[in-house]
């Protein structure tokens, strides 16, 4: 190991590697930006998710037992991408009157990760490039 440069050498060496690594990173991410792009113009979201299909939504979307006075029954089919990111900039789900839409955004916007839409409603708040 004494044949190792040491101090100044061995310091831009290095960073030398690291930017080279770097700009590789940086080809391979492009491509796959591209293709996520792609794919959140198709992804869906269930409301609510198929693991808690049973429950009504409340206005304030939290799930709630089926027949909630004032709650909302699952929507009947997912809703696409463009559909949910027209509903959070104020516009309304399909097949929705406003209330409803309401409850069903606020159920969106409350998705943490695990549950199934997650991924998607996050790609709709990643800005593009």
């Amino acid at each position: 190991m004494a044949d190792q440069p040491t101090g100044p050498v061995a310091s831009r060496r290095r960073a030398l590697m690291l930017g080279a690594a770097g700009a590789s990173a940086i080809v391979s991410i492009r491509p796959a930006l591209a293709q996520t792009s792609a794919s959140v113009i198709n992804c869906e979201i269930q409301v609510p998710d198929p693991a808690r299909a049973g429950n009504y939504v409340a206005a304030d979307g939290t799930l709630v037992p089926a027949g909630t006075p004032g709650a909302y029954p699952p929507a009947g089919t997912a809703f696409k991408a463009e559909d949910v990111k027209r509903a959070l900039s104020g516009g309304t789900l399909p097949g929705t009157d406003a209330e409803r839409s309401r409850a069903y955004t606020n159920y969106i916007r409350r998705l943490q990760s695990g549950t199934s839409g997650f991924t998607c409603f996050a790609s709709l708040q990643m800005p593009r490039g």
